[in-house]
């Protein structure tokens, strides 16, 4: 029998329903026009097979860096039955180009904390070369504000990304984060406080 390639993200089932809720007003221009999101570091595919069905006629296009994990984002949009879930992409944030030419809005959850600063840096390079037009850029995690921790499990949190990996870690919003998307030509919209002491932040490019 053929293996299964679907990889399973228990965090995905806990924080769907929330990130959703937001993704629905945010996007709602994008999604009366049928627009294109690209969600970068796509990971199981879970987050894009729950919620794209739910943000119809707006079109999904998944990605991640490694091209071991397209196999499962691909079954999980199989199995969603979405009609408008694209064939996920590979796609490295640090590259000089994306294989994308432009998108109406992009979703990064998860990401800048669990890799390197230059992902972060690449993120917005490459956002700002493919959006316009207002377009939102919706960031999700974990962040310090004024350089502190909002809770100590992120504190937590964050002490064992270290371990693991000196270049990852908990960014700042307000003097990392922010800074470098003002850099690329965004500017910070909205700051949404979400459970288990997340938050999403929007930007837009206007």
């Amino acid at each position: 029998m053929t293996p299964d390639p679907r990889r399973h993200a228990p965090a995905t089932l806990r924080n769907r329903e929330a990130i959703l809720a937001v993704l629905k007003d945010v996007l709602a221009p994008q999604m009366a026009q049928g627009g294109l999101l690209l969600e970068i570091a796509s990971g199981s595919g879970e987050h894009a097979a729950f919620m794209a069905p739910q943000l119809a006629p707006l079109r999904w296009q998944p990605s991640d860096y490694e091209a071991e994990a397209l196999p499962s984002i691909d079954a999980h949009a199989r199995d969603s039955g979405a009609v408008t879930i694209r064939p996920a992409l590979q796609l490295d944030v640090t590259a000089a180009a994306w294989p994308l030419a432009a998108c109406d809005a992009l979703l990064c959850c998860n990401m800048i904390h669990i890799a390197p600063w230059a992902a972060a840096e690449g993120l917005f390079a490459g956002a700002a070369a493919i959006m316009s037009g207002d377009a939102p850029l919706i960031l999700y995690g974990p962040f310090r504000r004024d350089g502190v921790h909002t809770a100590p499990s992120n504190a937590d949190f964050d002490a064992g990304l270290q371990q693991r990996d000196p270049r990852w870690g908990v960014r700042c919003l307000d003097s990392e984060v922010t800074p470098l998307a003002q850099a690329h030509g965004f500017v910070q919209d909205r700051i949404i406080a979400m459970p288990a002491n997340n938050l999403i932040v929007l930007f837009r490019k206007p």
